[in-house]
């Protein structure tokens, strides 16, 4: 992989990151009291989530508006659903419901060795690497 890749790879996750801590989205709390309808909701999630779409919808504005013939976009064209997808989608999101993590977050709270995180990465990443070998994911 070319340098100049490795570091827009290291930018773009460092500002992820940074914008997870920096809206507390990398405390499980907030994202177990988002999924908390009938109880304490939180709704900061929903506006993080809707800052993000926008974000990326005007990124995506911008990137096809590029002439360069050269560059690869995601197809306007969506996937078919399937039943590996929507077995994959539940699963995430039981995980995420139960641990109160996505990958994300997950890892942040690695780097600050917080407990939760110390358990949920290692179970991630076997979940991972199980759905790689027996179900051809990438």
């Amino acid at each position: 992989m070319k340098a100049g890749k490795m570091i827009l790879f290291f930018v773009a996750g460092g500002l992820f990151g940074t914008g997870l801590a920096i809206s507390g989205m990398t405390d499980p709390a907030r994202v177990i009291g988002f999924l908390d309808l009938f109880g304490a909701w939180d709704p900061a999630l929903l506006f993080v989530m809707a800052g993000a779409v926008g974000v990326y919808g005007l990124g995506m504005l911008m990137l096809r508006r590029v002439k360069n013939r050269d560059l690869k976009l995601p197809s306007p064209t969506p996937s078919p659903i399937d039943r590996q997808l929507i077995v994959g989608s539940a699963i995430f999101g039981v995980g995420w419901g139960l641990g109160g993590f996505c990958p994300g977050p997950a890892l942040a709270n690695l780097g600050a060795l917080r407990v939760e995180a110390l358990l949920f990465v290692p179970a991630m990443a076997i979940g991972m690497f199980l759905a790689q070998r027996f179900f051809g994911a990438d």
